[in-house]
């Protein structure tokens, strides 16, 4: 059984969800750091030179899953797959940051939505090949549009 260690941790402006902006509109802009555990350093090498990195994550204070759950960005429920919801049946999650810079096992980012001191499962650089014109947004898109109208 695969059972996941935390490569590091996240240091955040935000000390409870409440405080992560959420909904239509939400922007993710506060700086933070990824703080990787020491003996996991060699491990940052040559990271410097991504300019976003996707961060996978554990939602470490939810507990419990919804299948079905209205997110704050609409009035209609949608799948937990469909979501970003943290009452999931594994309680990961994915985050895309900017890399602002490295000090040695502390990478500086912008984009944090985590809470202070939840667990680092993983860091990549992100890489997409789709053309933005190519992305489709779903059912965001159309609450999106929904809320553009009022």
């Amino acid at each position: 059984m695969f059972s996941p260690q935390p490569v590091g941790y996240v240091r955040s402006p935000y000390k409870n969800a409440q405080q992560v902006p959420k909904g239509l509109g939400a922007r993710h802009e506060a700086e933070g750091v990824l703080e990787i555990l020491p003996e996991l350093e060699a491990g940052l090498t040559d990271i410097e030179g991504f300019s976003h990195l996707i961060v996978l994550w554990a939602f470490d204070r939810s507990e419990g899953f919804e299948l079905l759950g209205t997110p704050p960005s609409d009035n209609r429920p949608h799948g937990v797959f469909a979501t970003r919801s943290p009452r999931r049946p594994n309680p990961i999650g994915f985050t895309v940051v900017e890399l602002l810079r490295r000090e040695g096992r502390q990478l500086h980012v912008r984009g944090i939505d985590m809470l202070d001191a939840t667990p680092i499962l993983d860091i990549k650089p992100y890489l997409s090949s789709i053309p933005m014109e190519n992305l489709k947004r779903g059912w965001l898109a159309e609450a999106e549009a929904r809320h553009e109208k009022k």
